[in-house]
């Protein structure tokens, strides 16, 4: 029996069938981490590069993923976090990003080395990704409706509604925007009608739900990917029509959602509000979008004093606390937020150095054709690029798994499969 299990396991290995299927359990753990368990969050970029190194030829593999410019532009990021270490004087803290950011070099690694997956298993995947969101949603939305009097005092102090499963509102946003888009796409490809009833229907609860919560985050994200998508058929000979759809959407959907949803008027006047306080210099300890737009002036002092390569990752914080003691905007130490905005967080902790690497992550990939017309890859890149405006989504650990491991799956594997049909 044994002697059994080894050639088995032996044929596995030499059909690829054992890279392949733990690079699967690493994607399907990702999934499952990243909507419920912290823990599978860190267990799957390990699997991941257990799922390359068992790749029968690795060796041949090497070369093409040393041109995939998609992990490369990921590794720049980690090179600048550790080249950062010369001039950084809060050691323990650099160690410590040290440890947390290899992900930017696992994630990539894995999915250029790793026998690709089938396409009808990264098919399942994304559904698994897209109806767990829409699932763990309508289970949050549920919540709200069955107890609505403490819903509404959140979101009146714009701390919003975190999900049933412990995801911050931010991120939980970002995810419906993100399932919005993919739902849609992958119905295109469903093989049933069904399976693409299923997740156009996900996709459209994903959206309502985003209303209905008010993830402001998630709602920024989700109308610069339909303002972008709409402007892309409309300039389309063949999909104009679906573009005038989109564009009567665009322009009614929040009209709609402002007049029939009290949760969004409401909370679109409490932010008027809250951006009120700031521009009046009133008492802002209370209120949100008030203190981001103080970070954001105090990120920019401190960015104007040290503008090449910034002040190192390690010691974004402390600058930041030293400026608010200059000018603290009335704001109790507490209440002294980080920078939310990942540009002027990497323009802070970078120098410019930092903010062009951060500029070639985002749109550098967009120069390869096989990327730029694959519609997850521009959606995924708009969603994250326009949530990033308003909050450093890298440094909460489950946004940067979310981030790393999407643009693993999209972008680096797709930029493989291109390298691999031009062979």
């Amino acid at each position: 029996m044994r002697v059994l299990a080894m050639q088995r396991l032996k044929y596995f290995y030499q059909q690829g069938l054992l890279s392949q299927y733990l690079l699967l359990l690493a994607c399907l753990a990702g999934v499952a981490g990243l909507l419920a368990s912290r823990a599978l969050v860190a267990i799957s970029p390990v699997v991941g590069v257990v799922a390359a190194l068992t790749n029968p030829t690795l060796r041949a593999a090497v070369p093409v993923w040393l041109r995939n410019q998609s992990a490369w532009w990921l590794a720049s990021l980690y090179a600048l976090l550790l080249c950062s270490g010369l001039y950084t004087s809060a050691w323990a803290v650099w160690r410590h990003e040290l440890y947390r950011k290899l992900p930017f070099l696992a994630i990539p690694l894995a999915f250029a080395l790793a026998v690709p997956l089938r396409p009808r298993q990264r098919y399942w995947v994304g559904v698994a990704f897209t109806v767990g969101i829409t699932a763990i949603g309508l289970a949050t939305a549920g919540r709200y409706w069955l107890s609505p009097s403490n819903g509404n005092e959140e979101l009146r102090e714009a701390t919003n509604l975190q999900s049933v499963t412990g995801i911050f509102h931010i991120h939980f946003g970002v995810m419906l925007a993100m399932a919005c888009a993919f739902g849609v796409l992958l119905g295109q490809n469903a093989r049933t009608l069904g399976s693409r009833w299923l997740l156009w229907i996900s996709a459209f609860i994903s959206a309502l739900i985003l209303h209905v919560l008010v993830y402001r985050t998630g709602l920024l994200a989700f109308y610069a990917m339909l303002s972008c998508n709409t402007l892309r058929l409309l300039a389309s000979r063949r999909w104009w029509k679906l573009g005038v759809v989109l564009l009567v959407l665009l322009v009614a959907a929040p009209v709609a959602a402002y007049y029939t949803i009290p949760s969004v008027s409401r909370q679109i006047a409490d932010s008027q509000y809250d951006i009120e306080q700031f521009d009046w210099k009133e008492d802002i300890n209370n209120y949100s979008l008030a203190k981001r737009l103080a970070a954001w002036h105090t990120a920019t002092a401190v960015a104007r004093n040290n503008p090449w390569l910034g002040v190192g990752a390690a010691d974004a914080t402390d600058e930041m606390m030293m400026q608010y003691s200059l000018h603290s905007f009335g704001l109790l130490p507490i209440n002294r937020v980080m920078v939310h905005n990942q540009y002027l967080h990497f323009l802070l902790s970078g120098g410019f150095l930092g903010l062009a690497l951060w500029l070639l992550v985002l749109l550098g990939p967009l120069a390869q054709p096989a990327l730029r017309r694959n519609p997850y890859v521009y959606n995924f890149l708009l969603i994250q690029g326009a949530a990033m405006l308003v909050d450093s989504l890298l440094e909460i650990q489950i946004s940067f798994n979310l981030f790393v491991f999407c643009y693993g799956f999209l972008l680096v594997a797709t930029e493989r499969q291109s390298a691999d049909l031009t062979k």
